[in-house]
């Protein structure tokens, strides 16, 4: 009878983990990963979860892992991929005596609900260097168009996966590629202006696309319509300003986009749970 699957998390001190979380690449939420890192280990490593409600990938850059799953036990050589469905136990350790991979957690959501299966897959060779180059960029870089760009790299790679593992695929096709990266281009110029009128007629001048195409693109990439993407900008800017300056309220609201400091704060309040005043002094 096969051993029973327990949530373990047993990591030596030999190891070296670089979590991506929103905290450190807020972006990350815009395409439903919710966690995501690259780590070199050695010795001790064993992580088991018991119906995880997110799917799971690994890719081995370096040395070999192994899985014990419901349907046996598979190795993780190096250059392979496994992704783990959502509410598949398993149990993760290290072979070699150096193991190093990217791990990414995705959303049990639309978005990525090609992975939903019963079983595990293995891609060998795919070749995912320039993934791991972009997440440890995520990692370290603080200026928001140097993330925006690794972010276009995550997507594509991400995508490409998905077609990979499901069959379909391998390359991106160049229409997508063209819609992603003008997205991107689009709402990064929000970002440096965010304290510009951006009503649909704006943006969508802005993409060269009609209003609807647009909020169709939004809808797909971001999981928000246009103005909700261009709100979750100007509350994230609102944060990091709240948090690393000492600037009154009222001028960060108009820094953001938003003339009346009433208006900005009932914003604040319904996108963070608290008002901006209470957001500052809660993080101090």
């Amino acid at each position: 009878m096969p051993a029973a699957f327990n949530d373990i998390v047993d990591i030596g001190p030999s190891c070296f983990e670089r979590f991506i979380d929103s905290s450190n690449a807020p972006q990350i939420s815009d395409i439903d990963i919710e966690l995501a890192g690259c780590s070199n280990l050695s010795g001790n490593y064993t992580v088991g979860r018991v119906t995880p409600p997110n799917h799971t990938l690994f890719y081995s850059i370096n040395g070999v892992g192994k899985f014990r799953m419901p349907t046996g036990e598979l190795p993780l050589q190096e250059g392979q991929l496994i992704v783990l469905p959502a509410n598949q136990s398993f149990e993760v350790s290290i072979v070699s005596s150096q193991w190093d991979i990217i791990w990414l957690n995705l959303s049990n959501a639309e978005r990525w609900k090609a992975f939903k299966k019963n079983h595990a897959v293995i891609v060998d060779n795919a070749k995912l260097e320039g993934l791991h180059h972009a997440m440890e960029l995520l990692y370290l870089e603080r200026d928001a168009d140097n993330r925006n760009a690794a972010m276009q790299v995550v997507t594509r790679y991400l995508q490409r996966i998905v077609e990979t593992s499901t069959g379909g695929p391998q390359v991106q096709d160049d229409k997508q590629a063209r819609q992603l990266n003008r997205l991107h281009n689009l709402f990064s110029a929000v970002d440096k202006q965010l304290q510009f009128d951006w009503d649909m007629q704006s943006l969508s001048e802005k993409a060269h696309y009609s209003a609807p195409h647009l909020h169709r693109l939004c809808l797909q990439l971001f999981g928000r319509s246009p103005k909700q993407h261009v709100i979750h900008l100007r509350m994230a800017r609102a944060k990091s300003l709240l948090l690393s300056t000492r600037w009154p309220v009222a001028y960060i609201a108009n820094y953001v986009g938003y003339a009346n400091v009433f208006t900005f704060s009932k914003r604040f309040k319904k996108s963070t749970g608290v008002s901006p005043t209470e957001f500052r002094l809660g993080n101090k």
